[in-house]
């Protein structure tokens, strides 16, 4: 820029030189001051144009928006290539925006499934009946609805402007974007029988009325053989549920052994802790900030998409497919099952609850609010949607039943006295480092090469705040970073994280003692795609959890750190690698 500025100054100076020498043979003053007149309005035009910054260089706003001419084909799992693209190039489609539906209309209530009645369910019958007779080329179709799913899961359609994929897992795209893909399903479902009122049921699973997969999902057009018959009714879904990676000859899930009420209690103790003591701050609730272009992609879900979203989707999936549990245990085939769409609308129901228990807070970053995605309405019109178009469920028309939070009244216990416990601990602080187990390691910092979870793995924490005032801990949360996650082959990978355990074999998410869960579903990427997007593919994950209430109810908040212990509970976790832990602290 200062080599530009001065090439033009030198090239004025040259220009003033040349005029003179000209206005000394016009000496006319008229002409004279005709000429000085457009020069004096030329120069500093020039000089403001030198002096500003380019196009190029201005701070450009980094929206997410997909490319719709750039469907390709995607990866269902790292070993199996998938097309989802729509059948008909979509460069030709006129596009609207989106606009609120009539507020004069009546609201769409969305029921628990364990409360609908047989005129509803013949409804609701009758629909998805219509949508899946619909052929592929009518974007109402059933496939093509399933589909969507698959092409924003796994990296169908690149960025606008970008050659970087997009994928809205993992980070805070996560409930934006399927609150709009049931929202338009809704809608269309309701328009194929003629019925403005049709809402869809929501499956809660966090309540102990709705823990088993419901009763209408049993039965045809909305039963799906691609699940896990062990896990019908009357089995008790598990929030934690766990299994290893596949392998032609060792695959398997670990079933919690727990009975029906002990599993409903543990699930209670799960959703309390995601919902309410490990997501009191909006990162570790909605996901990291994923910005537009290479640079702006991140690796970080929420509490509730690690757990229960993604556990409940391995659950339900098939144990006759060890690939990846298809359908509803891998994305790109999960939206072919009826149960995917009352599994997201609980799930979107616990976002609005969320924002309903920690003050309705939302995102300000106009780079989330304007990101824009794009769906078809039951007129076969395209809509462009934007974040902040789903923020109110009130504007978009619709609302759920209430039903109790049961969850909210099972803060959990620690597993032991807290007595006991700190005596081991203080004996584990004071031995010596020869002494300790042969897992236990005494810096949280596991650089230059990271540390593999193929065991057990127990470390110390400094804690750089203690004994934080009350005031202190409403105004910043005390955060548990698990940073540097590697998984260098896609495969699953699941994790839990516990503080001051004395005894891990007896954990499990109903003790206080758990502060979290890290649980990565195999995207589909190929080795060749990790590859040439390399600052996409091979960017690490940090696992964010919130542990203010968790150290307050362990008596650990005048300690200078804590023992931290990362359990594996899946076979992906030989080959994980994780950088290290550390302390730090958000608003």
């Amino acid at each position: 820029m200062e080599a530009k500025k001065l090439g033009l100054v030198l090239g004025i100076i040259t220009i003033v030189a040349a005029l003179s020498r000209i206005l000394h043979i016009l000496e006319a003053p008229e002409v004279q001051h005709a000429l000085l007149g457009e020069f004096n309005f030329i120069i500093p035009g020039m000089l403001k144009v030198a002096s500003s910054p380019g196009k190029d260089q201005q701070e450009k706003p980094l929206v997410i928006l997909p490319n719709l001419t750039s469907c390709h084909e995607s990866m269902g799992r790292s070993d199996l290539p998938v097309y989802c693209c729509p059948p008909m190039n979509q460069s030709n489609v006129a596009i609207i925006d989106f606009q609120f539906p009539d507020p004069s209309l009546p609201l769409r209530v969305r029921r628990p499934t364990h409360l609908l009645d047989e005129n509803y369910i013949s409804k609701y019958k009758k629909a998805i009946t219509i949508m899946k007779s619909l052929p592929d080329t009518d974007p109402r179709s059933y496939t093509r609805q399933a589909n969507l799913h698959c092409l924003f899961c796994t990296g169908a359609y690149n960025q606008q402007g970008s050659n970087s994929p997009l994928n809205i897992h993992r980070s805070w795209l996560f409930f934006p974007w399927h609150r709009m893909l049931i929202y338009f399903h809704e809608r269309i479902l309701g328009s194929l029988i003629g019925d403005d009122t049709f809402a869809l049921p929501f499956w809660p699973w966090d309540i102990p009325e709705g823990m088993v997969i419901p009763e209408m999902y049993m039965k045809a057009p909305f039963f799906h053989e691609a699940r896990d018959f062990s896990h019908f009714p009357p089995s008790v879904v598990d929030l934690d549920y766990s299994c290893t990676t596949p392998s032609s000859e060792d695959y398997r899930c670990f079933e919690s052994g727990f009975g029906p009420e002990d599993q409903v209690h543990t699930n209670l103790v799960m959703m309390y802790n995601q919902m309410v003591a490990g997501a009191k701050k909006m990162e570790l609730f909605m996901g990291c900030p994923y910005k537009a272009g290479e640079g702006g992609s991140c690796n970080g879900p929420g509490t509730i998409e690690l757990a229960p979203h993604n556990t409940v989707h391995k659950w339900v999936g098939s144990n006759l497919n060890p690939g990846s549990r298809e359908d509803m245990g891998v994305f790109y085939s999960a939206a072919r099952d009826p149960i995917f769409y009352p599994h997201h609308a609980n799930i979107d129901r616990l976002w609005d609850v969320w924002r309903t228990l920690h003050g309705n807070k939302v995102i300000t970053d106009p780079d989330w609010l304007d990101s824009s995605f794009f769906f078809y309405d039951e007129k076969l019109q395209l809509n462009r949607i934007k974040i902040r178009d789903v923020l109110s469920i009130t504007k978009l028309q619709y609302a759920y039943e209430k039903v109790d939070f049961t969850w909210l009244n099972n803060r959990p216990k620690p597993s032991v006295p807290l007595e006991v416990a700190r005596n081991i601990l203080r004996m584990r602080q004071n031995a010596k480092q020869q002494q300790l187990q042969r897992n236990d390691i005494l810096s949280s910092n596991f650089s230059p090469h990271g540390r593999f979870l193929d065991a057990t793995l127990r470390t110390r924490v400094n804690r750089p705040k203690v004994r934080r005032t009350k005031k202190e801990k409403e105004e910043e949360e005390e955060i548990l970073v698990v940073h540097g996650i590697d998984i260098p082959e896609e495969r699953y990978v699941k994790f839990d994280v516990y503080v001051n355990v004395v005894n891990e074999t007896i954990m499990n998410p109903r003790f206080r003692e758990f502060a979290g869960t890290f649980v990565h579903i195999d995207p589909g990427v190929t080795r060749a795609a990790r590859e040439s997007n390399i600052e996409v593919f091979r960017k690490k994950t940090d696992l964010k959890l919130g542990i203010s209430e968790l150290l307050e109810d362990l008596e650990a908040e005048g300690d200078e750190n804590i023992w931290v212990t990362l359990l594996p509970r899946s076979e992906g976790c030989i080959n994980t690698t994780v950088d290290g832990l550390r302390i730090e602290y958000i608003r």
